[in-house]
């Protein structure tokens, strides 16, 4: 399904029952996001993609070598299907002194991640913080720093659907010295993805 019908989808009310027939598939994969949840990707068509992201303390998670807080180089849309999530935006200011972070850039590919530092240099303080419950649905514009957090213990899911934004790079505020680097993405295997399925669907039915 593309991400136009399945916003349609969300807007007819019915994403349980559409993420519940999702995780019936047979092809169905899951990998680590160094964010620290599950990814379980669905749909992805040129700038187009759809994907179920889990945050649960019953699998481990990936680690992040920069920091929560990253812009994305699409435009999102956000439904929660169970649990809370905090949409905590950040105000990133430009130093030179008393900077606090560098920028890094991320290029995604097939076999993971190459986060390489800018030359910019900020400080950043805590913005607007939105918290959001089951069933519904934000938006977060390309190019905004934010990060997604989840109560401590707590656990949530929700379906992401992004739309790149030409001329957009994914980034993340990292340490001030940090070098070039590789991050790989680390697939569930069959027992962990078996897992993330029946959690999912235990919140759902």
């Amino acid at each position: 399904m593309s991400l136009r019908g399945v916003h349609e989808v969300l807007l007819a009310g019915e994403a349980r029952a559409w993420a519940l027939a999702e995780l019936s598939r047979p092809d169905l994969t899951a990998v680590r996001h160094p964010l620290g949840f599950v990814c379980l990707p669905l749909e992805r068509e040129g700038g187009e993609g759809v994907c179920l992201h889990l945050w649960t303390d019953s699998l481990a998670h990936a680690e992040s070598t920069t920091s929560q807080i990253h812009c994305h180089s699409w435009d999102l849309v956000s439904h929660v299907l169970y649990g809370q999530v905090r949409n905590v935006h950040a105000v990133v200011d430009d130093a030179c002194d008393h900077a606090t972070h560098r920028v890094y850039e991320v290029v995604s590919g097939a076999d993971g991640d190459r986060i390489s530092p800018t030359s910019r240099t900020v400080r950043h303080t805590t913005g607007l913080v939105e918290v959001f419950g089951p069933g519904d649905t934000y938006t977060l514009a390309a190019d905004r720093f934010h990060s997604s957090v989840v109560p401590e213990g707590g656990e949530a899911a929700t379906i992401a659907l992004g739309r790149g934004r030409p001329g957009s790079h994914d980034l993340s505020l990292g340490p001030l010295a940090g070098r070039s680097h590789h991050v790989s993405r680390q697939p569930l295997d069959a027992g962990e993805r078996a897992l993330a399925i029946r959690t999912i669907t235990a919140h759902l039915t």
